[in-house]
């Protein structure tokens, strides 16, 4: 996640009672990070939008506001029931992933101690911190979503603090209303943001009004915002065999701004990779003939790549095709960034890696 601006259909914590009409707006308007809560609207109106969301091409989202165990594990069986995306929020990762671990569904649990309705985060940095470094040891838990401002504290100091204490995405929630908190959830390192009630109330200085504008204006702002990011990119590399020492020609010219990134390769061009780059940080997965496609196959429909690099070879058997069509499907499924060759990857690194100065 290469950070995302998610849309909420919600207001106060409640999923709004015109949503599948905003919803339209909000497609319009180009978002395709959607998400709603899990109170609000009936369980069938809430399918409608799920399935919306999905056939629009984009990414669904539900948000857990309840408080009692009963009704936050009802919720997440309503987000497996749904088949969202993803799940945000809750404070019972515990028993909440043996409910979602065997279902494709990401959780993304409330680090520290959430109160009352609407929700509010309290307590120390450092006990927030260490909640959520608890929480993203657990195996199912795949990310975390702090209720950012909703904290009465400093609030660019505790996001940047559980940015710095975990290894998964961290989405920042709760109250995020001006360009000013947009930016600094980025420079925190945050791996995206929600924006609910702020867009539907037109808090955004957008071009004209209308809950669309409000939209296109806050996508605007997350392009600004993504120059500012210091949460790390995972970028997928790898090569046909004949495209090797194209691709490690390729990364030795981009170096510095791969440095800090996470990089995933199928085995031999990891190995390339990291002979040629040895500062860089490489997962290696299978080779591409053990399933190391594959492998990247899965991670693209996960969520888990925030674009792909492939230098294929138009030269290369028909039996090479397989692979790489089946990536570039899933890349289209899944709206990832896909290049196949070096000038579309050095353009495709610029957009997403180059950092601006503050």
């Amino acid at each position: 996640m290469a950070f995302e601006f998610i849309l909420m259909l919600t207001s106060n914590d409640r999923t709004i009672p015109d949503a599948a009409a905003r919803l339209d707006e909000a497609l319009e308007g180009g978002v395709r990070h959607i998400g709603f809560k899990d109170v609000g609207l009936p369980l069938a109106e809430l399918k409608g939008l799920a399935d919306a969301i999905r056939a629009a091409g984009g990414r669904s989202y539900l948000e857990v506001v309840s408080l009692d165990a009963e009704s936050e594990l009802a919720s997440a069986r309503a987000a497996v029931q749904l088949d969202v995306d993803c799940l945000l929020g809750g404070t019972r990762a515990d028993v909440v992933t043996e409910v979602t671990r065997d279902h494709p569904v990401r959780y993304y649990p409330f680090p520290g101690r959430i109160t009352g309705h609407p929700s509010v985060l309290e307590g120390p940095a450092e006990d927030i911190a260490d909640s959520a470094r608890r929480l993203a040891d657990l195996e199912h838990v795949h990310g975390l979503d702090l209720l950012a401002y909703r904290f009465d504290g400093d609030v660019p100091g505790l996001m940047e603090q559980v940015c710095r204490s975990v290894a998964k995405p961290v989405i920042m929630a709760g109250s995020i209303d001006s360009e000013e908190r947009v930016i600094a959830a980025a420079r925190a390192g945050a791996a995206g943001f929600t924006v609910g009630t702020a867009a539907l109330k037109e808090d955004f200085p957008a071009e004209g009004p209308g809950f669309t504008e409000q939209v296109r204006t806050i996508l605007s702002i997350t392009a600004r915002a993504q120059a500012r990011s210091t949460a790390p990119r995972r970028l997928a590399l790898v090569a046909h065999d004949n495209r090797k020492p194209a691709l490690r020609a390729w990364v030795l010219r981009h170096r510095r701004i791969l440095a800090g990134h996470r990089l995933i390769c199928t085995g031999g061009t990891g190995a390339m990779v990291t002979a040629a780059a040895p500062e860089l940080s490489v997962r290696r997965l299978q080779r591409g003939s053990r399933g190391g496609d594959q492998q990247l196959g899965a991670l693209v429909a996960t969520g888990e790549l925030d674009a792909v690099i492939f230098f294929a070879d138009p030269s290369a058997p028909h039996g090479y095709d397989v692979d790489l069509q089946a990536l570039t499907r899933l890349a289209i499924v899944h709206d990832t960034p896909i290049a196949l060759g070096p000038s579309a990857a050095s353009a495709l690194a610029s957009a997403l890696l180059a950092r601006g100065a503050d």
